[in-house]
């Protein structure tokens, strides 16, 4: 039996490869040609194993081979070249990273890697269609120059030439897992521009978890980066299936602004066996692409981190919004969070949707167009709980977060209409602390949800507020106007401390007096 690869063999040879483009070019860029490259090796050798299983089934019966290998879920098709003058073919192979890794000396190198990318788009347009067109492994501009491109390009295959991702060797779980490990990786050495394609996963693990997807939920997220949340909200539902058949009853849905990371995402689902997966490209407040008989779509769970008080969002548009997404109010052009947490109400289900979105601090309390639209949502019985996070938890902003929990259950009609009040937790001291980033633990994660579903006060902890409170409190949900985290400091007492400061003097004398006569023993 051929030896397993281990998770960190994997993490270890994928990362290893990434030392190809480590000064050259910024990592926030050279993500998309490791994973690009990762996704290739792996579908490469998923087909180069089944042909083997096929040819041991059929024996020389290319024919069989190959009505079974179309039914595979990537299809790798031929690539021939021909002669421009006799049209005869003068070379012909499988669009696939092996015969790429044969070819690794060629001198157009990188012109070679973009057409087998493009023929395998083109076999497989259902699934693959535009996924690879943001990515140039001949570019100059990204890559050097021709010489530097090839050499770079040729280490780059020989590096993922090493790792093995037959199902074999390795499982489907841990190319997924190796996937977001590198994700992750690079939104380390990114910064600020990560934001653009990642959410820590302890954020979208508690994320996932609070909006508490069930078998049979559509499950959408508006603004959804490279897929990790929709990830974390599919393991919720598989994890309530049986041990070893999880439950696979669910839906998944996506937008994605950006080209690259909408590409990523594609992907990241793939790769996580969710081939169902429905990732659309485009602006989520200015073209929603989630759209059925020209109404937008309804979901039981939506979940976000959306871009923070992103400016020139289109407000300008809002006002005439074909979906009258902004009926409570268009909130201002240059704070978008109103905007997409309007956006992710009026896509759930009417007295049964869930939301869970992270916000900055600032949506709790902001007066003006905020104001009045966060009031509408309080007044309409439908903010759940408010949970403050420690600050920098991510690579993109030092600053604390927040999650906004919103049930529509608690509509008239809803299953849960009785329920009449807020929960407030304030979770922001609870973290361990990085060198670069701060962190949520198993037990920080474990201790909000359990407040959350017990949903009963906890000392300096959480806070249950009515609706009254909240009016009273003009409804500005700032944490600390309900959950006091005010310690008393420990009484001092001054006749013992003054004791103390007149010993440390007495000794202090005793000590220079000590000083001056071995200095004077030295001649000093």
């Amino acid at each position: 039996m051929t030896d397993q690869l281990t998770q960190q063999d994997v993490n270890n040879t994928a990362w290893a490869a990434c030392d190809t483009f480590r000064g050259v070019i910024d990592p926030a860029q050279y993500k998309d040609y490791i994973l690009v490259m990762l996704f290739l090796k792996y579908i490469s050798d998923l087909w180069a194993d089944h042909y083997a299983e096929y040819r041991k089934e059929y024996g020389d019966n290319e024919e069989r081979i190959r009505r079974k290998l179309e039914r595979e879920r990537f299809i790798l098709p031929y690539i021939e070249f021909r002669d421009e003058k006799t049209g005869e073919v003068t070379e012909r192979f499988l669009a696939d990273f092996h015969a790429l890794y044969e070819r690794r000396k060629a001198p157009n190198l990188g012109e070679l890697i973009n057409i087998v990318l493009d023929h395998i788009e083109e076999a497989n347009k259902a699934k693959l269609e535009g996924v690879f067109r943001n990515i140039d492994f001949n570019s100059e501009a990204n890559l050097g120059k021709t010489k530097d491109r090839i050499r770079r390009l040729e280490n780059l295959l020989g590096d993922f030439a090493r790792l093995d991702l037959r199902p074999s060797r390795v499982s489907e779980d841990v190319i997924g897992n190796t996937y977001i490990y590198l994700i992750e990786r690079f939104a380390s050495d990114a910064g600020k521009k990560a934001g653009e394609f990642y959410t820590p996963k302890q954020v979208s693990k508690l994320l996932a978890q609070l909006a508490a997807p069930s078998p049979g939920d559509r499950i959408c997220d508006p603004t959804c980066g490279s897929g990790g949340l929709l990830i974390e909200a599919a393991a919720v539902v598989e994890a309530q299936g049986s041990p070893g058949n999880p439950n696979k009853d669910f839906a998944l849905f996506g937008q994605e602004v950006n080209g690259s990371t909408w590409a990523l995402a594609r992907m990241n689902v793939f790769l996580h066996g969710k081939d169902a997966a429905r990732i659309e490209w485009g602006d989520t407040l200015n073209s929603p692409a989630l759209v059925e008989a020209d109404r937008l779509m309804r979901f039981n769970v939506v979940v976000a981190n959306p871009p923070f008080s992103l400016d020139k969002w289109g407000a300008n548009e809002a006002q005439a919004d074909r979906y009258n997404r902004f009926w409570r109010g268009v909130p201002p052009k240059s704070k978008g969070d109103y905007a997409f947490i309007t956006h992710m109400i009026e896509t759930t289900l009417p007295q049964e949707g869930r939301v869970a979105v992270v916000v900055p601090h600032g949506v709790l309390f902001r007066g003006g167009a905020e104001g009045r639209i966060r009031r509408a949502l309080i007044e309409e019985n439908l903010l759940d709980t408010v949970i403050g996070l420690p600050g920098n938890l991510f690579p993109t902003t030092s600053i604390p977060v927040a999650i906004l929990v919103f049930d529509r259950a608690r509509e008239k009609g809803g299953a849960r209409e009785g329920v009449q009040d807020v929960l407030f937790i304030d979770a922001s001291r609870d973290y361990q602390s990085g060198k670069n980033q701060n962190a949520l633990l198993e037990e920080h994660m474990a201790r909000i949800l359990e407040t959350f579903h017990a949903r009963r006060p906890v000392d300096k902890y959480a806070h249950v507020a009515s609706l009254q409170e909240i009016a009273d409190n003009d409804f500005n949900l700032n944490i600390p106007r309900y959950v006091d985290t005010f310690e008393e400091e420990e009484e001092i007492d001054v006749a013992a401390v003054e004791r103390e400061i007149e010993r440390l003097e007495a000794e202090l004398v005793e000590v220079r007096a000590r000083m001056k006569q071995y200095l004077k023993e030295l001649g000093v």
